[in-house]
């Protein structure tokens, strides 16, 4: 059974904000063409008709949206979107809506789509307000936290499904228990996303670097916090460690990070190129433009092929480590090759992390599955 999945940037790398660390900033200057601009509603068409005609009855898709910041192609750009699929899903192929954004724009009218149209909306926001307003201010340079968590309970008050997204960076990691709980009182699913440093910069140089022993402290002493809400009959969802325990489980994991594999979506920029990862939206990787070869080709490229084996080939300490079937190697943007060969810049937290968390992990899967008790 086919489940497509794109992540659609409709304003390319667009933004109201300019938050430090903006690795889609660095991606689009390494390019030659730099930004992509905003998408036409030509461009739009062409996507929906190229995904649902590879599409069967019972089949699905997933359209995500993100940046720059999305909520810059205007509402109008989504309503027709949503229009369109419903025009062209003649199949009755499932569709799901998702979109990313820094909420500073959001309204009630937003509001009210995004609930209407079932989208599953992530916020971003940083830990708490002094590390979020230092990391991620407005175009302006002013602060965003109060704005953000205002619109966040817009959407809240019109029932509207949130996931909020951290992004770990330096200043997050040193506070990893006012950082959870901070976030947990906002409400909604949790993700922590490790902050990555700019492609053509050494690792950890960067005022806001996260390092591998920044990272793996950070992800000890926010288990220990979610553990202890869990062993209280207080579930928080914390994707990370949610992928972890359905890994322990036998169950696939929900992210590609944690699932050792590449190629699970498409990236679609503003002029309708497609690309094999968020992380790689470069122009090295660009699989071609949407009108001008079908989906199927662009999907069976050699630049898709060798992107997809490159990403089955994982750091040498994998072979031979005990935790190998949780970590699956992490993401291939971690991963660096010296002499000795490839290996994953974290590879240290992770190891940390699941001799620190891994019979805890193995007991609530066990749980899980009726074999025991937390």
């Amino acid at each position: 059974m086919k489940n497509l999945s794109f992540l659609i940037k409709p304003a390319s790398g667009h933004c109201n904000m300019r938050c430090r660390y903006c690795f889609y900033e660095d991606e689009t200057s390494l390019r030659e063409e730099g930004n992509s601009g905003i998408m036409t509603l030509d461009t739009a068409d062409i996507l929906i008709e190229e995904a649902f005609s590879a599409l069967d009855k019972g089949e699905s898709v997933t359209f995500a949206f993100q940046g720059g910041e999305p909520t810059l192609a205007g509402l109008d750009y989504f309503r027709h979107f949503v229009s369109k699929v419903r025009e062209v899903n003649q199949k009755g192929a499932f569709v799901n809506y998702a979109i990313q954004t820094n909420g500073l724009a959001l309204n009630s009218d937003w509001a009210k789509f995004f609930r209407e149209n079932n989208f599953l909306v992530g916020i971003s926001l940083d830990g708490d307000k002094a590390i979020h307003d230092f990391l991620r201010p407005d175009a302006a340079g002013k602060d965003t936290w109060n704005r953000v968590s205002k619109n966040l309970s817009l959407l809240k008050g019109e029932k509207v499904d949130c996931n909020l997204l951290c992004v770990v960076s330096r200043q997050c990691a040193k506070h990893p228990q006012k950082v959870y709980r901070s976030l947990q009182k906002l409400g909604g699913y949790l993700q922590f996303i490790p902050c990555l440093d700019p492609l053509e910069a050494e690792r950890g140089s960067m005022p806001y670097s996260l390092t591998p022993e920044l990272y793996g402290n950070f992800l000890c002493a926010v288990f220990d916090e979610w553990y202890r809400d869990l062993t209280a009959n207080v579930y928080t969802s914390v994707r990370l460690f949610d992928d972890y325990v359905h890994l322990a489980m036998g169950l696939p994991a929900g992210t590609c990070s944690t699932s050792g594999t590449c190629g699970a979506y498409f990236v679609v920029e503003g002029d309708g190129t497609l690309y094999p990862c968020d992380f790689y939206c470069l122009d090295q990787w660009k699989l071609g433009k949407l009108g001008e070869a079908s989906l199927p080709d662009l999907a069976n490229s050699e630049t898709a092929r060798k992107f997809l084996a490159e990403g089955l080939d994982h750091p040498t300490e994998c072979a031979s480590c005990p935790w190998v079937r949780l970590c699956n190697g992490g993401c291939k943007r971690d991963w660096f090759r010296d002499e000795e060969g490839s290996h994953n810049y974290f590879c240290p937290a992770f190891r940390k992390f699941f001799a620190y968390a891994g019979d805890r992990i193995a007991q609530i899967a066990r749980a899980q599955q009726g074999y025991g008790r937390l």
